[in-house]
């Protein structure tokens, strides 16, 4: 009878934790769908997500070797679920970059540059210039692109590939071999962070592109703080140090939240077909991602292959920069390249034309 008990607790305990696991990764996809203001639990589900797979995938061999063929359809369900979600972070065809390099089409890059290293000899800058004429770019957007002296000489270097050019606020840019017709900035209050967009005529038809930088997580501010404490000799418990992260990302995931809510105010406005990339600093999914893209196509999704990671920070690979385009608009291709002068990839996209 000892071990009778024994068996059914262990059996009772897997399926709470079936049914927990499960209600928590279907809650996870739909906490896009709630500002986190007013409901950071709900919002925050997502950002746990891929480890909630993980433990349906665990649960579900669980089942199989119990060989509880009723149970295993819970985790089974839950992940098929998923399966929109995991399409944001990797996509299982070949890479056609190649396939579609004669085609006809606007390649587009954003890359949050990382004021190129705090580096004063211009090298990475033209390398990166380099990097981006092989790639054979139209348009680049870059985050975060001054030099280390502060002003804007790295532009003057781009101009004979790069013809035309719309500054946004102190770290925004765009470059364009094609006519930049118009051009404003967006500016978000009590925040460095902005986003800026450019009407670029190609072909004769105009197509407004959105280069985006958002409100950072504050997760790297908090431990460089911690870093610098314990350097001077001050220990910080880490109890306080928890604290402190939880409470500086959930004031980024809000003020990321509003921001995303201003550009997607601003991009109604127009009736050109819109582009929009940069660094949302936030996860697919995400309140932000999801009021960013809207009625748009996410282009990894549309045409993109492999594994999507593009922030290389610490031991972080997550995917917060993207390119997203208007329905009317065709993805050929979508990939990135693992440069190494940032804590960023650089993210490419080919539509056609």
């Amino acid at each position: 009878m000892g071990k009778l008990a024994v068996y059914r607790y262990v059996a009772m305990m897997f399926l709470i934790m079936q049914i927990v696991v499960s209600i928590f990764t279907i809650l996870g996809l739909f906490g896009g769908n709630y500002s986190p203001v007013g409901n950071n639990a709900k919002a925050m589900i997502v950002y746990i997500l891929p480890l909630l797979i993980l433990a349906n995938l665990l649960l579900l061999v669980y089942w199989l070797i119990k060989r509880n063929w009723l149970l295993t359809f819970v985790p089974i369900i839950t992940l098929l679920c998923c399966i929109p979600y995991i399409g944001t972070l990797v996509q299982f065809r070949s890479d056609n970059t190649k396939a579609v390099a004669a085609q006809d089409g606007l390649t587009i890059a954003t890359y949050n540059v990382a004021m190129f290293g705090r580096e004063t000899s211009g090298f990475i800058s033209q390398d990166i210039l380099a990097e981006m004429k092989n790639q054979k770019v139209d348009v680049l957007c870059f985050q975060e692109y001054l030099d280390a002296s502060g002003d804007k000489k790295v532009s003057d270097s781009y101009k004979n590939y790069f013809p035309y050019k719309a500054y946004g606020r102190d770290d925004m840019i765009i470059y364009s071999r094609y006519p930049i017709r118009n051009t404003d900035k967006i500016l978000f209050e009590y925040s460095n962070n902005s986003a800026m967009w450019a009407d670029i005529e190609v072909n004769g038809k105009i197509i407004r592109v959105y280069n985006v930088h958002l409100q950072t997580t504050g997760i790297n501010g908090t431990l460089h703080q911690v870093a610098k404490a314990n350097y001077h000799g001050i220990n910080v418990d880490k109890s306080s140090i928890l604290r402190a992260i939880y409470g500086n990302y959930t004031l980024g995931l809000m003020i990321r939240s509003g921001q995303s809510m201003t550009i997607a105010n601003n991009m109604r406005q127009t009736e050109h077909p819109r582009i929009i990339c940069g660094d949302f600093n936030d996860v697919p999914y995400s309140y932000v991602y999801k009021t960013l893209l809207g009625n748009m196509v996410d282009g990894f999704k549309e045409c993109g292959f492999g594994w999507m990671s593009t922030f290389r920070g610490g031991k972080k690979s997550v995917r917060i920069d993207y390119i997203f385009h208007d329905e009317m608009l065709k993805g050929l291709t979508y990939y990135k390249r693992e440069l190494t002068y940032s804590d960023h990839y650089p993210v490419f996209m080919k539509i056609a034309l």
